[in-house]
């Protein structure tokens, strides 16, 4: 079977009057679609039909999943083929999950924005040319799930059933979804981690974090009352010092999370190490940016119009190697242009920084234009350009 003709069979088949037993012809399209092998998908996709569980939904949908990304409908990003309400059009959208957002934010209005103004935070993370071209604003129907769908659409592309492109279009036009899938998913990723690495909130870009925004409150701890550490011996003071490495809770948006802050030790323990190869470290009045260098000689202090390596720190966990890179690489790259490149500053040199070995995507951030570095047993090792720098042997 084809896209196509599994479009075309549910846009038949679904009746939302005919309840959700198995039996309901429209319902067992739908629930047959994951055990479907014959869709040409991109390697990486996963596929699942929705037609509601007690009660019928009123636009049934297909959800498309990057498994290295979200495979939860209910939260994250994924791709669906949404149908209208009245079944005579089907909309591929890039969405956001609104099941568990909806459960935080009861009121309809605030929820509805919610969801809107992040999709425009996100939507202006892709490639200018594409989001002009998936700039569609789903119009599905009537009802809380319809509206919400539209309100979460971050990209969208819609078709008439009547006039369904040939089944070529649409492969192609879901490759193109999948990419703008993945360029979203590391540009959340990046302001999660902009925020705090463990922060749950819907992100931010970095000058849009102002006292009115989202609450009202910064994601940045109080440092009130904390005890200055000592330098680490060898570690020039001038322009860093240690962040607590401590869990803390931070108070945003009127309630309580409890953040690691492990990344914190990652970039202490680099600083240490890095000031011993001529280069000075800082990430004192530089945030949202984890750290950043500049090359010293001798002990001499650092020239102030000369290069500046950007360092980004992540905390591989649970073994996620891939996690970590697509994180750090969204980031980077938004701090480049956003930090850098749109105030006519010099673009810095980029560095991933890990908690451990990388593997295979040692080579890809180099094809990238990234550095990485990782901490060892033994020390530190990373990349060709990294040695290249002198930061590692």
């Amino acid at each position: 079977m084809t896209i196509r003709a599994l479009l075309l069979e549910v846009a038949d088949t679904y009746d939302p009057k005919a309840g959700t037993r198995t039996h309901v012809p429209g319902q067992r399209v739908l629930r047959d679609v994951a055990k479907r092998a014959d869709l040409g998908l991109p390697e990486g996709l996963m596929v699942a039909g929705y037609g509601g569980q007690t009660t019928a939904a009123a636009s049934p949908w297909i959800g498309v999943f990057d498994k290295a990304i979200n495979t939860n409908p209910k939260r994250d990003l994924y791709l669906a083929y949404i149908f209208s309400t009245d079944l005579t059009s089907v909309t591929l959208t890039l969405q956001q999950g609104v099941t568990e957002l909806s459960e935080k934010i009861k009121n309809k209005q605030p929820f509805l924005a919610h969801l809107r103004r992040h999709a425009a935070r996100l939507a202006a993370a892709l490639p200018p040319s594409l989001a002009e071209d998936w700039n569609h604003r789903p119009a599905l129907g009537g009802g809380k799930r319809p509206e919400a769908y539209a309100a979460a659409s971050v990209a969208a592309r819609r078709y008439e059933i009547a006039n369904m492109p040939p089944e070529e279009e649409l492969q192609q036009d879901l490759r193109v979804a999948t990419s703008l899938l993945q360029r979203a998913a590391a540009a959340e990723s990046a302001w999660r981690a902009a925020r705090d690495e463990d922060e749950l909130d819907v992100p931010v870009l970095p000058q849009q974090r102002t006292s009115g925004e989202e609450g009202g409150q910064s994601s940045e701890p109080s440092t009130a009352g904390a005890a200055t550490a000592s330098p680490a011996p060898g570690v020039r003071p001038a322009g860093f010092k240690p962040r607590d490495s401590s869990d803390y809770i931070a108070h945003i948006a009127a309630h309580q999370q409890v953040k690691s802050r492990k990344h914190e030790e990652l970039i202490k323990d680099f600083a240490a190490y890095i000031s011993k190869r001529d280069y000075t470290p800082n990430n004192q009045h530089v945030h949202p940016k984890d750290l950043t260098l500049q090359q010293s000689d001798a002990g001499q202090a650092p020239t102030p119009d000369g290069p500046e390596w950007l360092v980004e720190a992540k905390v591989v966990r649970r073994g996620r190697a891939d996690a970590a890179v697509r994180e750090a690489i969204g980031q980077l790259r938004e701090y480049s242009y956003f930090l850098y490149r749109e105030k006519k500053l010099p673009v810095p040199h980029l560095i991933a920084l890990f908690s451990e070995d990388i593997g295979v995507f040692a080579p890809y951030l180099e094809d990238q234009g990234i550095a990485a570095i990782w901490q060892t047993a033994d020390g530190w090792a990373g990349t060709p350009t990294a040695a290249a720098w002198g930061m590692v042997d």
